[in-house]
């Protein structure tokens, strides 16, 4: 079941990417994600699950549907936590970047944390230097120790960081420790994924970005032996009530990768929407459309990269290859 599942959630993803890639560089984000909300939700009805949306849109009355607490799937067993994101990247979409992927993680009741819509700062890697990191250590020192784990000489290592006012002491700090710096416009998790694969250019992902997307994130390195820390960061007083509300009060406390997805039972997709260093995005033809997705399980550690092939026409000469 869970081996057929693996399949079923690409196609999730892969209709969210194929609505959202028909808006790209068109300069209208809100369009893009209710395209990729509506696809990436008629999909799920398709699938043999009974699952509860732990991460999605917003709470109920902020969003149509991927609300949290929304039921999706068919129904059946196996009762799953889901954590979707139908665009990460709105703004990358918009304006025709690179980095925007729709993706989504499960796992079995109660193993992913409910992460709730506010900043968390985070330090996320790959297997090789998994256990070698600290939010508790300061900036050089997380560097040093990832160059060291990688076997990297200190100036060759990448490290990935949103390009926000809010990271300009993070940026010195990891300049001045002699590491390169790849500065991102929008959508952390696909870097953050990216770190878990060797010869991707991402070495490691610093900085403050979303809770909800540091769960997905923590979810692929789950699978694929990485590690990831967060550190919720509540920027006013909303922030602290609505953490209160799902019984969080200590954002001091450093959360490890038992506390965002627990255990190994968890299953993570993704499709590119706009070419990264990871997926390439959807990129349409006479025939149709190709895209290409990453699916993993964390229990068996199998990772597939899916190059799919969509007809849309079958038009006398339109030959799909």
């Amino acid at each position: 079941m869970e081996r057929e599942l693996t399949l079923e959630f690409v196609r999730v993803t892969e209709a969210a990417a194929l609505a959202a890639g028909r808006w790209m560089g068109r300069g209208n984000k809100e369009k893009a994600d209710e395209a990729a909300v509506t696809a990436m939700r008629r999909m799920f009805d398709t699938v043999q699950i009974d699952g509860i949306v732990v991460i999605g849109e917003g709470e109920m009355d902020e969003a149509p549907m991927l609300y949290i607490g929304e039921r999706v799937g068919a129904g059946t067993p196996p009762e799953l936590d889901v954590a979707v994101d139908p665009l990460e990247g709105t703004n990358i979409v918009a304006k025709g970047l690179t980095g925007a992927i729709s993706v989504l993680a499960v796992a079995p009741r109660g193993c992913l944390l409910h992460a709730p819509d506010m900043y968390m700062d985070k330090i996320a890697v790959g297997p090789r230097a998994a256990g070698k990191i600290s939010l508790k250590a300061s900036v050089e020192e997380n560097i040093h120790s990832v160059a060291g784990a990688l076997n990297k000489k200190v100036e060759d290592l990448t490290v990935v960081i949103l390009d926000r006012p809010r990271h300009e002491d993070l940026i010195r700090q990891a300049r001045k420790a002699g590491a390169r710096i790849q500065l991102i416009s929008d959508g952390d998790v696909a870097p953050a994924v990216a770190a878990g694969f060797e010869g991707t250019g991402v070495d490691m992902l610093l900085g403050i970005g979303g809770a909800p997307e540091g769960v997905l994130a923590a979810a692929a390195l789950r699978c694929l032996g990485g590690e990831m820390q967060g550190r919720l960061w509540p920027m006013d007083d909303d922030d602290v009530a609505r953490a209160g509300k799902m019984g969080i009060t200590d954002f001091d406390r450093i959360l490890m990768m038992d506390d965002l997805v627990k255990g190994d039972e968890v299953m993570f997709a993704a499709t590119g929407i706009t070419d990264s260093t990871l997926l390439r995005g959807v990129h349409y033809t006479s025939w149709g459309a190709r895209t290409h997705s990453v699916v993993m399980r964390g229990r068996t550690g199998t990772i597939r990269f899916i190059d799919a092939r969509h007809l849309f026409s079958r038009k006398p000469g339109y030959a799909r290859p």
